[in-house]
């Protein structure tokens, strides 16, 4: 079954066709859409929605899409929707962290949780699926893989932040991948 995902971010098609091996997931650009989505809405339920609801109007082929926002609870839920271009519209992921670490200088409240909502338009009808993963904030960067926030990020139950763990380890616990699992469970249930 080819489905397309409505992203040119290559970090998450590659996490997303390790979790969908039996489906023919295409990005944006190898489908040949160039242009970028506008994400203006206030929730990240919403921001998935308009991408997926777009591609499907405008190219009629069944899809999905996804939004993530971290949210970090001494920071009353930021950068939650804004995680991308907290630190400017660049969407910078180094700045991204350097801004979150320096908000939270000196708190000790490090809990967090990573939210991932992903939405299908599969023949005509919008369904959605959300993956959670909490964890805590460090006080500095640690890992190399993963993208994002990830190398700030431990999830509840592990050492490393995700930046740490291999492709592998991360796609079995992530927020997206829980999202994925709910979105290839429902596929799986339908053909």
């Amino acid at each position: 079954m080819k489905l397309i995902f409505a992203s040119n971010n290559e970090n998450k098609i590659k996490e997303v066709k390790a979790k969908l091996p039996s489906f023919d997931i295409i990005g944006l650009k190898a489908f040949g859409i160039e242009e970028d989505i506008p994400e203006t809405a206030k929730t990240i339920e919403g921001n998935a929605s308009i991408k997926s609801t777009y591609i499907y109007n405008n190219y009629n082929v069944d899809c999905f899409s996804d939004d993530t926002g971290l949210e970090i609870e001494a920071l009353n839920g930021e950068p939650g929707v804004y995680s991308a271009r907290y630190a400017g519209e660049d969407k910078n992921a180094e700045k991204n962290m350097e801004l979150v670490l320096q908000k939270l200088n000196g708190i000790e409240n490090r809990k967090a949780r990573f939210k991932t909502v992903v939405s299908l338009f599969l023949e005509g009808k919008e369904h959605t699926f959300t993956g959670i993963v909490n964890g805590t904030i460090l006080k500095e960067k640690r890992g190399k893989k993963g993208f994002g926030y990830d190398p700030i990020f431990v999830p509840d139950g592990y050492s490393q932040t995700f930046a740490e763990l291999s492709l592998e380890e991360k796609n079995k616990i992530s927020h997206r991948a829980l999202a994925v699992d709910q979105l290839v469970e429902f596929l799986t249930s339908t053909n």
